[in-house]
């Protein structure tokens, strides 16, 4: 989940500057892209919906870059505004090397790299799911968030063609981070913060495949 400390972003935000500019200025540092961290404001605007702004050539090697960055970290989804681009796109992709047990009692199995161009979800249900979660814009820790278990997920891809999928399990919780961080919000909104915990304690006392034993320690209620 960390990311270079050393790396500097070039100030690619300001909004007067178009966003091709900013984009190909990111992309001419080369490697993986520096990771926006929680207080920087491009995390809490509202990311503008995607119309052609990048260009097909452009997009497909921004996309790439968010792919390279996205594994660097390494993380199973990043959003534009993450790296300081402030336009309604995200990647995902989670290979699930969790042991079976956990991958059971989480729903999180292997999800393909995808493109999600101006994305927006639903709950389908009423059933919720809570689980320890963090962020790469927010290294060093996690905390319980619990979130619908079923959404339906539209999207365009990157080549403009139509998604309408449902997901389920950790996958649903995938789609629903990074499409939240498109609309300016981070997953300790949601959180429930008497949970948070660094990174080091979560190894050592809640790396169990559920958090009720982190809800009875720390004091929080999990959802019925």
């Amino acid at each position: 989940m960390a990311s270079e400390s050393d790396r500097t972003a070039p100030d690619t935000r300001s909004p007067s500057r178009p966003l091709a500019d900013r984009v190909e200025e990111l992309l001419a540092t080369g490697g993986p892209l520096p990771i926006v961290a929680a207080g920087d404001p491009v995390l809490r605007r509202g990311a503008e919906p995607y119309d052609g702004q990048l260009g097909p050539a452009l997009l497909a090697r921004f996309v790439e870059a968010l792919r390279l960055t996205m594994h660097a970290a390494p993380g199973v989804g990043l959003a534009a505004p993450q790296v300081g681009v402030g336009l309604r796109i995200a990647v995902i992709e989670d290979p699930a090397p969790v042991p079976e047990e956990v991958g059971a009692v989480r729903g999180r199995v292997p999800q393909p790299f995808r493109v999600l161009v101006n994305p927006s979800y639903e709950a389908v249900g009423s059933d919720r799911a809570a689980f320890f979660e963090g962020c790469l814009s927010v290294p060093g820790w996690q905390a319980v968030v619990a979130r619908p278990a079923r959404v339906r997920l539209t999207a365009l891809d990157e080549h403009g063609r139509a998604v309408d999928e449902e997901f389920t399990g950790w996958p649903a919780r995938i789609v629903q981070h990074e499409t939240d961080h498109l609309d300016g919000m981070l997953y300790l909104d949601r959180a429930e913060l008497r949970s948070l915990s660094s990174n080091e304690a979560m190894a050592l006392r809640w790396s169990q495949p559920t958090p009720e034993r982190a809800a009875a320690a720390l004091g929080f209620a999990l959802p019925d």
